[in-house]
């Protein structure tokens, strides 16, 4: 009986937690209004190095992401001015709760769980509104050669980004939170996860081009400027990334989706 009832809350939860991301989700991508959207910053390597790079960051430290989605929702005749506001939360002291190692479905899903609960938590470090939540990890470059992977959580509108604390690293941060903040609203990768080579066509920025390498601009969830069929290179800013056709249409910027 006991077990019955427990499983019985813990669907009740779920249906709950379901329910509250799909509303969220249709009200993020209905975009009748402004996205809201918090970036907290979190020393993860506890280096005074990559504080000092986090005690610099300041409300203008992430205006080119709000520039970028501004440029590129003109091209779809967005009404809504700007699509999205960021604004640089308070930085935070606990870090979010590390994915499973392994690709278990149940690990997933109470990560995912876990995850939620957490950000629903640090909602009280940001005093204004907010649709979206990134939590950026700051990394001193000197101390880790790779980061692990970053994510975007589409129920729960939460992304969690592992960057460099470095100057020279700053655009490519950018992207980076810009393609996780996509994840969010819904848009798929569109590289070769073996690879990390942009999946043609609509990985492409331009897959019309002729002759179709080398490509000038990376597609934002493609990731990466295809310089041949097996070769590609980071965008090192915004301003060399586009958001494509199909990746449009999964944000609710198209109705051919």
């Amino acid at each position: 009986m006991f077990k019955k009832l427990r499983v019985t809350i813990w669907l009740y939860v779920l249906l709950l937690v379901a329910g509250g991301a799909w509303f969220t989700q249709q009200h993020a991508t209905d975009w009748n209004s402004s996205l809201w959207v918090v970036v907290h910053p979190i020393n993860a390597d506890n280096s005074a190095t990559t504080q000092a790079y986090i005690d610099k960051l300041n409300a203008d430290s992430f205006a080119p992401i709000q520039d970028f989605f501004a440029r590129e929702a003109a091209q779809y005749a967005i009404a809504s001015d700007p699509p999205a506001y960021l604004t640089l939360g308070k930085q935070l002291k606990e870090r979010p709760p590390a994915p499973p190692t392994g690709r278990n479905m149940f690990g997933v899903m109470l990560w995912s769980l876990k995850l939620r609960y957490w950000a629903w938590r640090m909602e009280g470090e940001h005093d204004g509104p907010s649709n979206l939540q990134m939590f950026v990890l700051y990394y001193d470059p000197m101390k880790t050669v790779s980061v692990p992977h970053s994510s975007g959580l589409q129920k729960g509108q939460i992304g969690v980004i592992h960057a460099f604390a470095m100057r020279s690293m700053a655009g490519s941060n950018k992207t980076i939170i810009a393609h996780e903040m996509l994840h969010t609203l819904g848009a798929t990768d569109k590289y070769d996860p073996q690879t990390n080579q942009p999946m043609f066509p609509h990985g492409y920025a331009d897959p019309n081009r002729t002759p179709r390498f080398p490509q000038k601009k990376a597609e934002l969830m493609g990731g990466r400027i295809p310089i041949s069929e097996h070769e590609a290179k980071t965008p090192t800013s915004l301003k060399r990334v586009v958001i494509g056709a199909q990746t449009a249409a999964e944000i609710g910027w198209r109705s051919d989706h």
